[in-house]
């Protein structure tokens, strides 16, 4: 059969997290109120900068688009993840495996850069504060956002519409919690070379170019962080930054350790766990790190509360 938009698979099954009985319950217990946390704690973040014109500054304008790629990427994997704990069998159809594999390609290629451009953000305003309202002005930051999301949607297209032209006639059973390039083609009977290639080009380009960013971003800050000579700005220009690096090293570091390791039997059961983290438990972390650690968002939401109960006070 020659490889085309046809398979001779319906549908698919997904292997789940676990098979042991006993654990089903209690992980089912535990990432429902991990999705539920992630849901409340995003769309919270995204809430509070829009009601407060304190926070309408370009890095909370783009940590609401991090909150919302967050919000949206765990929805993608978590309902169909939380399935796998309550019957016997996880199936999920061809398009539906095809169209949660395009929207995860999508968010998570867009996370990468949305990093990349809060730390360029936060050299901006760290190297080079007298230029920042200017180099980081509204029409820049939307054009930068607008950017990041065409990153995704072209590597998304372009490994979604790879994964189309794979002929599947092994077993149909996913050997993971969702819908990810590598377990679909350990299912394919047809040549894969093209999709490895694709995956590797875009894998490069959407790992080392916001790394590079990063890293070159965080250079020129403690370069200029070490230049200050009081101990209090020092310490207050690395708060800026503290939450942002802590985000970063977890998402980067898990997401590594599934795509930059060969592929193997092995491998893909350690892949799985660590999928964990970037799916599921960093997009639960992101607003919580960025609250507990920041002390404009803080000083807003305390606004806001007072706010409110001012007005309930006003109305009693």
């Amino acid at each position: 059969m020659a490889a085309g938009n046809h398979s001779k698979v319906t549908e698919f099954i997904l292997s789940g997290l676990t098979e042991t009985p006993e654990l089903q319950l209690p992980f089912f217990l535990f990432f429902l109120g991990v999705y539920v946390v992630t849901v409340v704690g995003n769309l919270s973040m995204i809430t509070l900068i829009r009601l407060s014109s304190h926070l309408h500054t370009p890095m909370y304008y783009f940590l609401s688009s991090l909150s919302f790629i967050d919000l949206c990427y765990s929805t993608v994997i978590t309902p169909k993840m939380l399935v796998s704990f309550v019957t016997e069998k996880n199936i999920i159809s061809y398009p539906e495996c095809m169209t949660q594999l395009y929207f995860f390609a999508f968010f998570i290629i867009s996370e990468c850069h949305i990093l990349a451009v809060m730390a360029y953000d936060r050299y901006v305003a760290i190297c080079k504060p007298l230029l920042y309202n200017v180099t980081m002005s509204y029409q820049v930051c939307s054009w930068l956002v607008v950017e990041v999301y065409m990153m995704g949607l072209i590597g998304a297209t372009a490994h979604t519409g790879c994964m189309l032209r794979v002929v599947f006639c092994k077993d149909k059973i996913v050997n993971h919690y969702f819908c990810d390039l590598f377990p679909l083609l350990e299912l394919s009977c047809s040549s894969t070379y093209i999709n490895e290639v694709v995956l590797l080009c875009f894998s490069i380009f959407n790992f080392l170019v916001p790394t590079l960013t990063i890293l070159g971003s965080y250079v020129s800050i403690i370069a200029s962080i070490l230049r200050i000579r009081s101990t209090e700005g020092r310490s207050k220009a690395f708060s800026t930054c503290s939450s942002h690096i802590l985000v970063v090293t977890i998402f980067y570091g898990s997401a590594a350790f599934v795509y930059l390791q060969p592929s193997n039997v092995s491998s893909m059961d350690q892949g799985k766990v660590s999928s964990v983290f970037y799916t599921i438990i960093v997009p639960m972390l992101n607003p919580l790190i960025y609250s507990l650690r920041n002390k404009d968002v803080k000083v807003a939401l305390n606004k806001i509360i007072e706010k409110r109960l001012s007005c309930i006070n006003e109305d009693f």
